[in-house]
């Protein structure tokens, strides 16, 4: 199940925006983070997608859910413009971003693609 983050949670468990100007991911395994909004379209289509890899991948990522009306410095932070925009984090390496919706076979592809799962 997607886990929301605040403020706090994410210096803590992906990155310390606040004190960090390079990237540094703070997670032990990969993750992936929605930027959403509860009036957008697409993000209530995305969710249970989201929501059914999330228990699929359970044991192997890390799945995150930002409320961007909620938490716009994050979103701010990391350059959200469109939504739903997903980042796949690496444990190591750079994050990989996705912007707007994304089919349930995208979306898995873009998992085992880019994470080798």
């Amino acid at each position: 199940m997607a886990i929301s983050l605040t403020e706090e949670d994410f210096v803590v468990k992906v990155f310390d925006y606040k004190n960090d100007k390079e990237w540094s991911f703070r997670g032990d395994r990969p993750a992936i983070i929605d930027f959403y909004a509860n009036w957008c379209g697409p993000c209530k289509m995305l969710s249970p997608i989201f929501e059914k890899l999330s228990k699929k991948y359970e044991n192997s990522i890390d799945f995150y859910k930002v409320d961007t009306d909620k938490e716009q410095d994050i979103s701010s932070a990391i350059g959200v413009q469109s939504l739903p925009t997903i980042l796949f984090i690496p444990v190591d390496g750079k994050p990989k971003v996705s912007v707007g919706f994304l089919q349930e076979d995208a979306f898995e592809n873009i998992i085992k693609d880019f994470f080798g799962f």
